[in-house]
């Protein structure tokens, strides 16, 4: 009979398309890696990878294995979920990536409420502002920010983020606050881009249902939302954030909100997990409270046409 740990480790050495990346994560030597897929090849009298020194590739049976493999094992997840009780006995690590901000504001501090419910769960948190790739990286499930583009994963709406405009009172102090677009042209801007290097297109804002730039001056580039936010409150520029990400620094006057009807539109925000027929119950657990959590903190939106 196959043994789950050994499909377990198959799986995620093909999510990771390596040995050695796969102990890492399993918290195992990679010489059992090694040694539990072979005793799974052995048991199937199948070669489940090719490997060489560069790379680490499924074979046609290795990749039929993996999808059969993903959904048994969450179908033993589900037939063991049938059978507790009381929703504290789920157990397991949830390996979950989210935004910085978001995390270190909003989800962090209410996390021992989620694993006070679920002592038997332990959690991996990565807080990162690049995209992810949920498969490869093999996390159970992802917050985004932002439009999405990765079609092999399944995303779940949770609502869309409202935007600001906003400086810090050092700055307006300095260069006056904004009262229209044609102001802008006085004013510096803190450009956000995922790679340095590159220009951001300026300042966004939403007419007509249409998106538009207004081309701006600024002497610091970050891509890294908390340098972005420091910047802003250093005096350095215009940030163009979501509200519910400053709101403290709004309420208690550290920045300033300016032009309401010229703001970027709204983001959406979504959780993203695997495309499989039955999700793990820990992963549902976590992904119903992170849900219920934001609802409750996102702003109400109205897009400015």
């Amino acid at each position: 009979m196959l043994k789950p740990e050994l499909l377990r480790t198959f799986i995620r050495v093909n999510e990771l398309a390596s040995f050695t990346l796969a102990a890492e994560q399993l918290g195992l030597p990679r010489s059992t890696v090694s040694e539990q897929v072979r005793t799974l090849e052995s048991q199937l009298g199948a070669r489940l990878f090719n490997r060489s020194t560069r790379r680490v590739q499924a074979t046609q049976d290795g990749l039929q294995l993996y999808e059969r493999s993903k959904e048994l094992l969450s179908r033993l997840e589900e037939i063991e979920g049938l059978f507790r009780a009381d929703p504290a006995d789920l157990s397991g690590c949830l390996r979950v990536d989210l935004p910085t901000r978001m995390a270190r504001r909003i989800i962090l501090p209410r996390l021992p409420e989620f694993l006070a419910r679920h002592p038997g769960l332990s959690v991996e948190v990565s807080c990162t502002d690049r995209q992810v790739d949920l498969l490869r990286e093999g996390f159970d499930c992802v917050l985004r920010i932002g439009a999405l583009s990765d079609l092999a994963v399944v995303a779940r709406p949770l609502g869309r983020l409202a935007m600001v405009n906003c400086a810090s009172p050092a700055y307006l102090e300095r260069y006056g606050t904004p009262t229209s677009l044609a102001d802008l042209g006085h004013h510096q801007l803190v450009h956000y881009v995922q790679t340095l290097g590159t220009r951001s297109a300026g300042f966004e804002y939403q007419h007509g249902g249409t998106t538009h730039f207004v081309e701006m001056a600024g002497a610091i580039t970050a891509n890294n939302t908390d340098a972005y936010e420091s910047a802003a409150l250093a005096g350095l520029g215009i940030i163009q954030v979501p509200h519910v990400g400053v709101r403290d620094y709004l309420a208690s006057g550290r920045l300033r909100a300016f032009l309401p009807a010229h703001v970027p539109p709204s983001m959406p925000i979504s959780l993203l997990y695997a495309r499989q027929r039955y999700l793990p119950p820990r992963v549902r657990s976590f992904m119903d409270w992170l849900a219920q959590l934001l609802t409750a903190q996102l702003d109400p939106v109205a897009d400015t046409d």
